[in-house]
């Protein structure tokens, strides 16, 4: 079993304006465990919105912390600085960048990306609220987890970009819950190219937890 990457040294001001880890965090870890010989081989990890940087601290320790480069994006520049503090914390060489989820990173990664990470903000609220979360202030906690009609404004967002920055060998895990219809995100997936499956639930008090996985058809194995 892989440990929970170390978070103490992040605090209570720190979970103010950053996500702090939960269940939904959890199921993540959880998933990339078990898929943990898929992943191992992989050259560029991207994880879009780190937060913490939890999830890709993890990966790390499944991957290797120096065989693979480690990149994570978010709006936020707190969680920026907590990713790179957890970066530090647990050993893991991870490279925080600022921006809008792959804004500054395409086209340069077309098609490089082994591993793609997203726990999005997916619970149900008005758009306004979204446009409000994020804004580039920083201060919103809103911004991870107000995901306005049916929880999907910023999931779509990236979902229009996943075939464009899957290696052939490539996964993107993403996590969603019943009011973002995880069947109907698979056979939008499917349309785009991209085969998917529901790999792990869980219920998590109110919440029904899914994560879902994508790769390419016939996808390459690391040699």
């Amino acid at each position: 079993m892989i440990p929970t990457p170390i978070t103490s040294h992040l605090s209570a001001a720190d979970f103010e304006t950053v996500y702090e880890p939960a269940e939904d965090t959890f199921i993540l870890l959880d998933a990339l465990e078990q898929d943990a010989e898929l992943l191992k081989g992989s050259r560029v990890c991207l994880e879009i919105g780190s937060g913490s940087g939890c999830v890709s601290a993890f990966l790390g320790a499944i991957c290797g912390s120096s065989s693979a480069l480690y990149l994570t994006t978010d709006l936020n520049p707190h969680a920026c600085r907590c990713t790179l503090l957890t970066s530090t914390r647990n050993s893991v060489p991870l490279n925080p960048i600022l921006t809008d989820l792959t804004s500054a990173l395409l086209p340069r990664l077309t098609h490089q990306v082994d591993i793609l990470v997203f726990n999005p903000p997916y619970v149900e609220t008005e758009d306004e609220e979204v446009v409000e979360a994020q804004k580039e202030d920083g201060k919103r906690i809103e911004k991870s987890w107000a995901g306005g009609a049916g929880g999907m404004r910023v999931t779509n967002r990236l979902l229009e970009q996943v075939d464009t920055l899957l290696s052939d060998r490539g996964l993107f895990y993403l996590v969603a819950v019943p009011e973002n219809k995880p069947l109907a995100i698979i056979a939008d997936m499917q349309a785009r190219g991209l085969e998917g499956e529901v790999v792990l639930k869980r219920r998590a008090g109110r919440e029904h937890l899914h994560v879902l996985r994508f790769s390419r058809p016939g996808r390459t194995a690391p040699p």
